[in-house]
């Protein structure tokens, strides 16, 4: 079982930053793909940014590329994403997320953990 924690949460004006923290339990974490997704109300998880368990690999929306950038640090279980240039349209709630086949997908549904989840507001 991997349970896994988000933090860095919180409320930002557009143009600002945030980094956003995934902390995971576990032994076999650096065998897992990782993947950030969000939720804004009254719509359906989308797909934010995804890296293999080597990190060697990185995937983005278009929507986030060039202003979000992903990352893992596996010696402390712990995967990141550093958010900058903030626009109103990136509120959400985020959500890490672990696959234990080790492979990126785009798709929520081939991920195996969930976190809780962590809010992030822009204001305009």
């Amino acid at each position: 079982q991997v349970q896994l924690v988000e933090s860095g949460g919180g409320l930002v004006q557009a143009g600002g930053s945030l980094r956003l923290s995934c902390a995971a339990s576990g032994r076999t974490f650096s065998t897992y793909a990782m993947g950030w997704f969000r939720q804004a109300p009254g719509k359906e998880r989308e797909f934010v940014a995804g890296i293999r368990w080597s990190g060697g690999s990185t995937y983005y929306a278009d929507s986030v590329k060039g202003r979000f950038t992903i990352s893992r640090d596996n010696a402390k279980n712990t995967m990141y994403l550093q958010m900058n240039s903030l626009k109103p349209e990136d509120t959400a709630v985020y959500y890490c997320a672990a696959s234990v086949s080790g492979s990126f997908s785009a798709h929520w549904d081939r991920y195996d953990y969930w976190g809780q989840g962590t809010q992030v507001s822009v204001s305009s």
